[in-house]
């Protein structure tokens, strides 16, 4: 996802709850270790370092605090035994109905979040990092049944509910579009996880849109399924 900077503009989205950040100005607080009252050490430069632990500050805040979520996106992927060549962002699923308390939790642990113009997410900043908490994966809302499949992994030793391989891959798959058609990115994941994936439901379930139908024949040509 792309970033939109810290000082966007909170806007209401229609069937979004409103969300509120820190006043104008106001620098938030740097965040806290869930675990702990002190403040975590300084991150590492590298990019791959900084979003994993991005996703374990946030994946830790929101399960501490009894969230129904699951961790999603290429940092879902290394957790499953991908490899860790992470993408831009750090990808979390949620319910829509929960973006109001999931934002109230980041923003108090001093994350700074605020909506984008897609309806779909909410973003934040975790150590510089973009996090969007999404709620809706190939235009189809999160629902309960999906985060109830995650699986609990360690995700660089914090463990957390991480989307299920087979649902990983639908969400990739399904979102494919002629205006978002980006194989490669997809392509090193699918391989990874390939023998944990059940290939006919995602098959299944993405129909017959002509995107995942290219997909899939890349990945019959190339032996990945």
């Amino acid at each position: 996802m792309t970033q939109n900077g810290d000082d966007a503009t909170l806007v209401r989205q229609p069937g979004i709850p409103e969300l509120r950040t820190a006043p104008d100005g106001d620098e938030p607080a740097p965040p806290q270790d869930p675990q702990a009252d002190q403040p975590l050490q300084e991150l590492p430069q590298d990019r791959n370092q900084a979003l994993l632990e991005a996703a374990k500050q946030v994946g830790a805040l929101l399960k501490r605090k009894g969230h129904l979520f699951a961790l999603a996106g290429s940092v879902a992927a290394y957790a499953h035994g991908g490899e860790k060549n992470l993408q831009h962002d750090v990808d979390f699923a949620i319910r829509p109905q929960d973006a109001e308390a999931v934002a109230a939790t980041l923003h108090e642990a001093g994350l700074t979040v605020y909506t984008p113009p897609e309806d779909w997410l909410i973003k934040a900043t975790c150590f510089g990092q973009p996090v969007d908490i999404i709620f809706e994966l190939a235009h189809h809302p999160v629902g309960a049944d999906m985060l109830e499949r995650a699986e609990e992994l360690s995700v660089d030793s914090v463990r957390m509910p991480v989307l299920a391989p087979t649902d990983l891959l639908w969400s990739l798959t399904a979102a494919f579009s002629e205006h978002h058609c980006d194989f490669g990115a997809a392509l090193p994941i699918a391989r990874a996880l390939r023998e944990k994936v059940d290939w006919e439901r995602v098959r299944r379930e993405c129909g017959d849109e002509p995107m995942p139908a290219a997909f899939f024949f890349l990945l019959e040509r190339l032996n990945v399924i």
